[in-house]
């Protein structure tokens, strides 16, 4: 079996002697010709050669009868007469031989001009191949230059390959080794991989035992709680009640609007945070409302004759609040954070209830669902989740596939959902599948029920508002307008509390009022100086709060 390296040697060899038989065959003809005019030429001149002695000896014998010719005619006009000795015939045959040899060295001259010329034609061509001969020279010159060159590159070649060879050869013997290392790594990893599942088995006991151990204790707090009611039920029984009358208390019960009024100027200007206020909500009866910002702060402020006081903060967080929400008998307020956690506050004593944490991105919306001790959040991390306050813990994830940016809950059942691809999706908290979904033309920044529950308004980064009928799921109006442009991808529209108009913020700070009906603006509003990130309409339709990047929260009204 031939070597590679005698294989490419070879090759190289073959393709030398192809080349040389290529070049030399081209002149093949020519170097025959020219052997040829060589021997034509040492013909010719040999016979040239006895040309000119021919030549020679004829002028000899012309000049000797030239000179018996001469010598004899002398004798005859000495001897004056025909009786001089000399007979006519034989002058007359010398005469004619005499014209034969002239005609003969006419003809030798002749063709002695003619083989001259025929030398110089072939001394010409002569030096022409010459030349030629020169030229193939130079170029077998260069091809031995050539050659030699490539047999160098080949020798190099040759160390290149004997060096590759080794480097390979140790390549190998290092895979070897680090396969061996692998495979001692691998069933490493099989046994801690076995001694994890042993550990998290252990673990889980443990933690059901725990559970299990809480469990216990909470059946025994709630006995405890039901006897000393029990109690307490037996021992009021047992007192005397005195009936006084007394007027009913308005300010717990929620306002209800039959006619929204549009503000017309801005009533107060409030300097809430130290930075952006991502968040203002109205509380249901709206006698207060709550501001949350990028300082990590969420503040309450009182409402009374159309003014606003700050009476007290909730801190905790770890990063800026991005929503907030009420429960209906406004004990608690919900918050969802930057720091992948919401949280729940109790409003009677300004104190931190619960932190659920479990998301692995920023919490964009957090909404009570249905009842107070529920909580759904929507992150960044594309998850759902759904809280129960009871055990502290997330009783269900769903993946939504994209970021929500926003979300409301309906019928206590059902999450409607805003996101990031562009997508409202529409959940079932029974079931663990969308039961349907929307597709709009920009990234959803907010959802806002109406309060009829029947409509719903989607705020969206194509700087445009659309209006669904929940009933079709199909979108029924849009509204728009040349300068709107809708600021971040938490900028939050709303509904005012008849379902009339809706409100939103712009980009310039300009705060837009549409009129749904009509599809068109009807008023808008220019007092922030920086842009508007969310609005909230007074429960009884009189008043719109609206937050911007740089601290300031306005109240606007009409009176």
């Amino acid at each position: 079996m031939t070597t590679p390296t005698a294989d490419w040697k070879q090759l190289i060899f073959q393709n030398l002697k192809a080349r040389n038989r290529k070049e030399t065959y081209e002149f093949a003809d020519l170097i025959d010709s020219q052997n040829k005019l060589f021997e034509q030429v040492t013909a010719l001149k040999s016979r040239n050669m006895q040309l000119t002695l021919e030549t020679e000896k004829l002028k000899a014998e012309n000049l000797s009868l030239q000179v018996r010719v001469d010598s004899g005619l002398q004798v005859r006009v000495d001897s004056g007469g025909p009786g001089s000795g000399v007979p006519n015939e034989k002058v007359q045959q010398l005469e004619q031989k005499l014209f034969k040899l002239h005609e003969e060295l006419t003809e030798m001259h002749k063709k002695r001009g003619e083989n001259a010329q025929q030398i110089i034609d072939l001394n010409a061509a002569l030096k022409e191949k010459e030349k030629e001969i020169l030229v193939k020279d130079g170029k077998l010159s260069d091809a031995h230059s050539t050659e030699q060159t490539l047999k160098n590159e080949m020798k190099n070649l040759e160390r290149t390959i004997l060096e590759l060879e080794a480097t390979n050869q140790t390549l190998k013997d290092e895979h070897q080794a680090l396969q061996m290392a692998f495979t001692s790594l691998e069933e490493k990893h099989k046994k801690l991989m076995n001694d994890n599942d042993e550990i998290m088995a252990r673990w889980l006991q443990q933690k059901m035992a725990q559970a299990d151990a809480l469990n216990r204790e909470n059946d025994q707090f709630m006995a405890h709680k039901q006897r000393m009611l029990q109690k307490q039920l037996a021992e009021a029984a047992l007192e005397p009640v005195t009936v006084t009358e007394q007027t009913s208390d308005i300010a717990g019960i929620p306002q209800i609007c039959l006619n929204a009024s549009i503000p017309t100027k801005a009533q107060q200007k409030l300097d809430a945070h130290e930075g952006e206020v991502n968040a203002v909500l109205w509380s249901p009866t709206g006698t207060m409302f709550a501001t949350g910002g990028s300082d990590r702060k969420i503040k309450l402020w009182d409402f009374s004759l159309g003014q606003c006081q700050c009476k007290g903060f909730l801190a905790g967080s770890n990063a800026g609040i991005t929503s907030l929400e009420y429960d209906i008998d406004e004990a608690n307020i919900l918050g969802a954070s930057n720091d992948y956690a919401c949280r729940l506050w109790s409003l009677s004593d300004l104190r931190l209830r619960h932190t659920l944490t479990g998301h692995s991105g920023k919490v964009l919306s957090a909404k009570f669902l249905g009842e107070s001790s529920k909580v759904v959040s929507g992150s960044h991390d594309r998850t759902l989740k759904i809280w129960d306050l009871h055990t502290k813990a997330c009783s269900k994830t769903i993946f939504a596939g994209s970021s929500c940016n926003d979300l409301v809950t309906l019928h206590g059942t059902h999450i409607i959902s805003g996101h990031f691809d562009k997508r409202i999706r529409f959940w079932d908290t029974r079931s663990d599948n969308t039961s349907n979904e929307i597709g709009l033309q920009g990234r959803i920044t907010s959802l806002s029920l109406s309060p009829d529950r029947m409509s719903l308004l989607a705020c969206t980064r194509e700087d445009t508002l659309k209006v669904i009928d929940l009933r079709q799921n199909q979108v029924i109006n849009t509204l728009c307008d040349e300068n709107f442009k809708v600021a971040s991808d938490w900028t939050r529209a709303v509904f005012s509390p008849d379902g009339t108009y809706v409100a939103a913020g712009s980009q310039d700070g300009t705060l837009f009022i549409w009129n749904i009906q009509k599809g068109k603006v009807e008023k808008t509003l220019k007092e922030h100086t920086h842009s508007i990130l969310a609005c909230s309409w007074h429960p009884a339709g009189s008043f719109i709060l609206t937050s911007e990047k740089q601290k300031k929260v306005i109240l606007w009204g009409d009176m």
